[in-house]
């Protein structure tokens, strides 16, 4: 890991949620995206207000992939408070899921790290998105993240 003073040594920021700055490689399983809207490489603006400072932030398209994508509501194992509608987890990013897409409702277990506390926590679906989902690399109130997951494509427009 860099020598960056603002994230801690899990890699993650406070000021950019509890993200980490650093997403890692897309889960096994999840299907490239045959056309995406935005090809990896494309400079976007963000629409979606997931943490302070993305809405309006430029980035770039580190991956587009074909699959479903859920809000979901859930308890960190770490302790921490209950954190709902956080966006986005995808399919690939649950514990034996079965068959895409979830109901809003049904209770899931996540094996996905994008923060502390998340990975092996019970999860509830709040809803489900069919859009293309991205990767992006940004900087946020001059922090670098890179494999930011997830935003969906009506969250991302073009660079302005």
């Amino acid at each position: 890991m860099t020598s960056d003073s603002s994230a801690s040594s899990s890699g993650t920021s406070e000021a950019m949620g509890g993200h980490k700055t650093d997403g890692g490689p897309p889960p096994e399983g999840i299907e490239q995206a045959s056309s995406p809207t935005y090809p990896v490489g494309t400079k976007v603006t963000l629409t979606a207000d997931h943490m302070s400072g993305m809405k309006g932030a430029e980035a770039t398209i580190s991956g587009a992939f074909d699959t479903t994508a859920y809000s979901i509501s859930y308890t960190p194992t770490d302790g921490g408070q209950r954190i709902t509608d956080h966006k986005w987890v995808v399919h690939e990013e649950l514990k034996d899921p079965g068959d895409a897409p979830l109901e809003a409702g049904t209770e899931v277990v996540l094996d996905a790290d994008h923060m502390a506390g998340m990975d092996g926590a019970e999860a509830t679906i709040d809803s489900a998105s069919d859009e293309t989902v991205y990767m992006v690399d940004l900087t946020m109130d001059g922090m670098k993240m890179t494999n930011h997951k997830w935003v969906v494509e009506s969250e991302i427009q073009p660079a302005k």
